[in-house]
């Protein structure tokens, strides 16, 4: 009850009090009991006015409940430099974010060339797919600790989760980022991921200047490597120096039917000139097949095989293959690629190159050896540059100056870009399509040649428009003449990526 309710309470039980002695004292004057009422109600009319006023001088003393306690914190919405948002706690330990990617491509095979009857393809399809479709969520765990979820919604990733060609996850680890910031920079990473063992694999594939990844580079990381592969890996990095070594295991989606393939990769590259206007990035890589993939064919046979689609993803026929490496006789024992790295830019111009050497190894026959390589460049008309990201390694896209618009009249970047790449899987073919003896070790997988032509538009940080001309050339011997071909194709590529 509050001290005026109870002013009012007293008031009335006072009246009361008046009027019950008046009428007990019927011989006093009526007069005089009115008087006497009217000064008693006086009386309290002044004690409730005091009451009143110092009720008042205490609220205006006392400071406002909302003063006294500050507002709690609330979570925010957070933006990256590539305009990912994300919500983080007051604290900023926890975080929840998304992240979407969408690589649209449609292309044509304007000419193919077979070189014989014997070609295989005879053909080459032109078409229009969703190279990428991929959407997911990414951030942090109490501070110290990292994760990432992706699922390609595309029907056409590299060699699809499990050897598919349909939807599946890319990307599901946890990251330990607890000794990053110390005197000895860690982190720790665990689950299905892209594995940074080369160079190019290391480039985001929203970063890499073409299309595609050369078929060099391509065939090294599908051994051990590569897209939406799980493993185990612990890598360090500076400014300057990037250092990793990975345990992997198979690709997400690969049935448990038979015996699953294991590997190791590592990587180690250090900025050798690092100014603003310009770098040069050296590196050496390694990777290792500790144990061949398993497959029915009838019998339980280790067997792998190195191919790729000629630099394009329009159509699924590989004219480079070796065919299965492995029979039930001489199954393969293991296989090893060593790579080296070369990048660099000068201001506006940007050069990246790679060579590869692969070892495969089969019980009972002599080793096989093959070779790759390509060289890159890029020239930037509207003058960014590409810069190194310590984090990966490797090197990202250009951020426009002057995004696209028509209102401010800014006309995004242009770049042109070319490249060559070469790669052998050759080995003793005169034995592989003659038949050999029983024991030969010849293989014929074809030599491949790519030169690509290509101009990038970057409206803004988000948005991409890539034109790609290709000449390509492939020798294969087969036992009734060649088996290679020539083409050419051209091909586009809307981006959106955050």
């Amino acid at each position: 009850m509050t001290a005026r309710n109870r002013l009012f309470c007293g008031v009335a039980i006072c009246a009361l009090f008046a009027a019950g002695e008046a009428s007990a004292q019927t011989d006093a004057p009526v007069s005089t009991q009115m008087q006497q009422l009217h000064q008693q109600i006086q009386q309290l009319q002044q004690q409730l006015q005091s009451l009143q006023t110092r009720v008042n001088t205490q609220a205006q003393q006392a400071p406002p409940a909302e003063a006294a306690s500050a507002a709690a914190p609330a979570p925010h919405i957070t933006q990256s430099p590539g305009n990912r948002f994300s919500i983080e706690s007051p604290d900023g330990r926890y975080s929840i974010g998304l992240t979407m990617q969408l690589h649209f491509d449609a292309g044509d095979y304007v000419n193919y060339h077979p070189d014989s009857k014997v070609t295989s393809p005879h053909d080459l399809n032109s078409g229009i797919n969703a190279r990428r479709a991929r959407f997911g969520f990414l951030g942090k765990l109490d501070g110290d600790w990292a994760y990432t979820f992706v699922y390609d919604f595309g029907g056409t990733n590299d060699s699809g989760p499990g050897g598919t060609n349909g939807p599946g996850i890319e990307k599901a680890y946890l990251t330990y980022n607890g000794l990053y910031k110390g005197p000895y920079p860690l982190a720790f990473d665990l689950g299905y991921q892209d594995v940074p063992f080369t160079l190019d694999e290391a480039t985001s594939s929203n970063d890499i200047l073409f299309m595609e990844k050369s078929s060099s580079q391509a065939v090294a990381a599908g051994i051990a490597a590569g897209d939406n592969r799980s493993a185990f890996g612990v890598r360090s990095n500076d400014n300057r120096y990037w250092a990793g070594i990975y345990l992997t295991g198979p690709v997400s989606g690969t049935t448990h039917a038979f015996p699953q393939q294991y590997g190791a990769t590592g990587r180690l590259t250090y900025q050798v000139i690092q100014a603003p206007d310009y770098s040069l990035h050296l590196g050496i890589n390694a990777e290792g097949l500790l144990k061949a993939p398993t497959t029915d064919t009838p019998a339980e046979v280790r067997s792998i095989s190195l191919s790729d689609r000629p630099e394009l993803r329009i159509d699924t026929s590989s004219l480079l293959s070796t065919g299965a490496l492995g029979t039930a006789t001489n199954p393969v024992d293991n296989a090893a690629v060593y790579g080296v790295e070369l990048a660099g830019n000068y201001q506006n111009l940007f050069i990246q190159s790679e060579g590869f050497n692969y070892n495969v190894s089969r019980e009972g026959l002599p080793a096989n050896t093959f070779w790759g390589a390509y060289v890159e460049g890029a020239w930037t008309l509207t003058g960014e540059e590409h810069h190194y990201i310590p984090a990966s390694g490797a090197y990202g896209s250009i951020n426009p100056a002057h995004p696209f618009s028509l209102s401010s009249m800014g006309i995004g970047a242009w770049e042109l870009a070319a490249r060559y790449s070469y790669i052998n899987l050759d080995d003793n073919t005169g034995s592989a399509i003659a038949g050999g003896a029983p024991k030969s070790n010849g293989v014929a997988g074809g030599r491949q040649q790519v030169v690509t032509l290509g101009v990038n538009w970057y409206p803004n940080n988000n948005v991409r428009f890539t034109l790609n001309y290709l000449h390509g050339v492939v020798d294969k011997p087969a036992a009734a003449g060649e088996a290679g071909a020539s083409f050419d194709a051209v091909a586009v590529r809307t981006q959106i990526a955050f």
